[in-house]
């Protein structure tokens, strides 16, 4: 067990979705509202939250709750479980062109999101 623990590169039950095709400023709108809050709470605010971010994130919380309860090294109550830390960071962005007048051309910039999420267990007491 010692040796498995020098391996993780996470001490907490932690999932990543990357090359989202959604601004960073968008999704930290609706990220902001689930720092912090318990795991059901969080489920709750993005079921009802009217914004695309909601669905990817909400998909990510799913990942690491099944991440925390699943792996063996972790083998956390699901009930106990809260979002300690979210971020959304700024991935790649697709470069599109887009003709103007005279024969000139803009630049299109598509962002995307990395978005990762580590959840903790509370303590009792």
């Amino acid at each position: 067990m010692a040796n498995n623990a020098k391996k993780r590169k996470h001490t907490h039950p932690t999932a990543i979705a990357k090359m989202v095709k959604l601004t960073p400023s968008k999704a930290r709108l609706v990220a902001d509202l689930v720092r912090g809050k318990d795991v059901e709470d969080a489920f709750n605010i993005l079921r009802f939250t009217n914004k695309k971010a909601s669905r990817f994130i909400e998909k990510v919380v799913q990942s690491a709750v099944a991440n925390a309860v699943n792996d063996e090294y972790f083998n956390f109550d699901e009930d106990k479980l809260y979002i300690e830390k979210i971020t959304i960071d700024e991935g790649p962005k697709l470069k599109r062109m887009r003709p103007r007048a005279m024969g000139r051309a803009d630049v299109i910039l598509k962002k995307t999101s990395h978005i990762t999420v580590v959840l903790n267990e509370k303590k009792e007491g």
